[in-house]
């Protein structure tokens, strides 16, 4: 079975992680769970599968769950669509969302913006990491 699974810590690895994020923040929303527990594992989703681009990439990336600081970080020779970018966005859910602090709560839209976004950087991820394989 071992086979199945790609080398731990691989790109390939990080993508996995990221596409079972992905999958729980676009499960219907089940009773008693938060928009903001769902928006959070879109920013994992997104943070993951950019993690998968520097390990791909073979270079260090910064411990933060920081999206802005993870794109800034990519090597420039990456070409970093205007649609990732935005996913910077999708760092305040990382933290501010997952506790019961003074903050809005996420309505509907939202979250589908979230989800929007870390759909983008998945697929994105996929693709660099897919079109630059040897």
């Amino acid at each position: 079975m071992a086979a199945d699974f790609p080398i731990p810590g691989s790109a390939e690895d990080w993508l996995r992680y990221a596409r079972s994020d992905l999958e729980l923040a676009c499960i219907d929303q089940p009773e008693g769970v938060l928009l903001e527990s769902l928006c959070f594992h879109a920013q994992q989703a997104a943070e993951k599968a950019l993690k998968a681009v520097f390990v791909f990439l073979d270079t260090d990336f910064p411990r933060t769950h920081n999206i802005r600081t993870l794109l800034d970080h990519l090597p420039d020779s990456i070409d970093i669509p205007r649609e990732v970018e935005e996913s910077a966005g999708l760092t305040d859910y990382a933290v501010e969302t997952r506790y019961p602090l003074n903050t809005e709560p996420v309505d509907g839209e939202e979250y589908k913006h979230a989800i929007g976004l870390a759909k983008v950087v998945v697929l994105w991820a996929e693709t660099v990491i897919c079109e630059n394989r040897p």
